[in-house]
């Protein structure tokens, strides 16, 4: 199975060239069309232990590996770095399923994939015969930057480079970027929101004299974004395990459907979910649940995609996006028409706003339900979560828990229905402490104590000595001059 660039049929990649490269040379995502020629046994893979699943599951999507060798990363990726050997386990709450993917080592669901891909990259690089030293470079609108700056830390032969969003970030989740350890790991704010720090990144990836530059001293770009089909199919195989669970747990019997609800920021993790679907999974809808920054509500409900908005700075900052990238490799993947996207693409660059085709739109409305929740439903939902079940969610997890109530509102025959729970409460202690109907502390660390004082919850051992550790990042730059930091940056010795 090769990949090729959602913009152009010309431009195909192994899986490994995919992984090893991010993002392709005309600004494309590394895409299939379909995934029907993978053979894949979905049924085989429930009876397997979660990490025995992403051997299997992993192997399919990235045939460059076989399953011996993505075994040995699989195995050497989640080596005790997860609160539990499953990594990603479900809990009930009322008739509902909570599906925790915070319980790796920055209690965020990138650690599910970034705890990989460091392996793939390397390994990517072996195969394709590349001995130049890889420059990682990653926008964050929260949660990716930490789970990356872990994932590379200290791995030979890589630097990974993170730009954050100045001032759009949860205040721990700024300091787990700017106190992180490693000499191959960087973290710089940007002035700007995160489409902006997201564009700048693709903008340098598309920049040919910034390539040559840092060809002639042996260094090769790639990412740790989900634009990365390497960050993306690790994700997939907890879709597979939620299922397995419900099934184990006597909620539905094999071959039922299940809906799943996904907050949704920049289109991966619930693309991870069509992923599933399409490698056979019995999956439902796939529930998009949007902040008050709602393009994927709107875009959803119309088939016009319009990114011409007021932006908001919301609790649940890792999804404040404005344009979310992987929804181009969907696109792709339902008109099969690299043509096609790309002008699509083409006309969101220059007029902020394109259409998907009738025929399109309908497949997108079979597939997806759309919902959006303000800050307000946010607390809400949180507050009575917590008063009438004793769960505690964080601000993320709360919108999509307030959207898959909408949904199961408006479909009474609706399947069961599985929440993704993508990070800790204690990454967002004071918002979660003012839904619950606490005050706040005199900063995030008092807040975190006392939201495990009225909460009787535990603080995840990473966040629980952040007070600590010394800031180590501190530069702040301008959008306009991210393309001369980073060579400046990749052309030094050490950093």
């Amino acid at each position: 199975m090769f990949y090729q660039s959602s913009r152009s049929d010309d431009l195909t990649a192994t899986s490994a060239k995919s992984i090893l490269e991010g993002i392709a040379p005309d600004g494309g995502l590394y895409s299939v069309k379909d995934l029907d020629g993978v053979g894949f046994d979905w049924k085989a893979v429930l009876k397997m232990d979660t990490r025995s699943m992403a051997v299997k599951i992993l192997s399919a999507l990235l045939p460059s590996f076989s399953e011996e060798e993505m075994r040995a990363i699989v195995e050497a990726g989640y080596h005790e770095k997860f609160d539990t050997e499953e990594l990603t386990p479900t809990v009930s709450v009322g008739e509902d399923t909570i599906l925790e993917l915070f319980r790796g080592p920055t209690s965020a669901f990138k650690d599910v994939a970034l705890s990989l891909l460091p392996r793939l990259m390397v390994a990517s690089g072996h195969k394709c015969g590349s001995t130049d030293e890889i420059l990682i470079l990653t926008a964050t609108s929260g949660d990716t930057g930490k789970a990356a700056m872990e994932g590379f830390r200290d791995v030979p032969g890589t630097r990974i480079l993170v730009f954050y969003p100045y001032g759009s970030v949860s205040q721990v989740q700024e300091l787990q970027m700017t106190t992180q350890e490693g000499k191959n790991v960087l973290a710089c704010a940007v002035k700007g929101n995160f489409d902006d720090a997201q564009r700048g990144v693709k903008n340098i990836f598309g920049n040919a004299l910034i390539a040559e530059e840092l060809k002639k001293n042996a260094i090769r770009l790639s990412s740790a974004n989900s634009i990365n089909i390497g960050r993306l199919a690790p994700q997939v195989v907890y879709y597979f395990k939620a299922y397995a669970d419900l099934i184990q747990k006597g909620t539905i019997l094999l071959g039922e459907k299940v809906d799943f609800c996904v907050p949704t920021g920049n289109f991966g993790d619930i693309l991870a979910g069509y992923f599933a679907k399409e490698l056979g999974l019995p999956v439902g809808k796939l529930i998009c649940a949007s902040n008050a920054n709602n393009v994927l509500t709107d875009f959803l409900s119309t088939g016009r995609f319009d990114s011409r908005r007021e932006f908001f700075r919301t609790e649940s900052p890792s999804m404040d996006i404005l344009v979310p990238s992987n929804l181009e490799r969907m696109l792709f993947m339902l008109c099969k028409d690299a043509a096609q996207v790309s002008n699509m693409m083409a006309s969101l660059k220059s007029d902020g706003v394109y259409e998907v085709p009738e025929q399109i739109f309908n497949r997108l409305t079979d597939i997806f339900w759309p919902g959006c929740c303000g800050d307000e439903g946010t607390e809400q939902s949180i507050g009575e979560v917590w008063k009438q079940f004793g769960y505690l969610m964080d601000t993320h997890t709360a919108v999509a828990w307030n959207v898959a109530q909408q949904y199961k509102k408006a479909n009474p025959d609706h399947a069961p229905v599985v929440i993704l729970s993508t990070a800790s409460p204690y990454k967002f202690p004071e918002a979660v402490l003012r839904a619950i109907g606490e005050s706040k502390g005199k900063d995030p660390f008092d807040d975190m104590e006392k939201l495990k004082e009225v909460t009787g919850t535990a603080v995840p051992k990473n966040l629980s000595g952040l007070r600590e550790r010394p800031v180590r990042h501190h530069d702040v730059i301008e959008c306009k001059d991210m393309a001369d930091y980073v060579v400046k940056m990749a052309l030094k010795k050490a950093w």
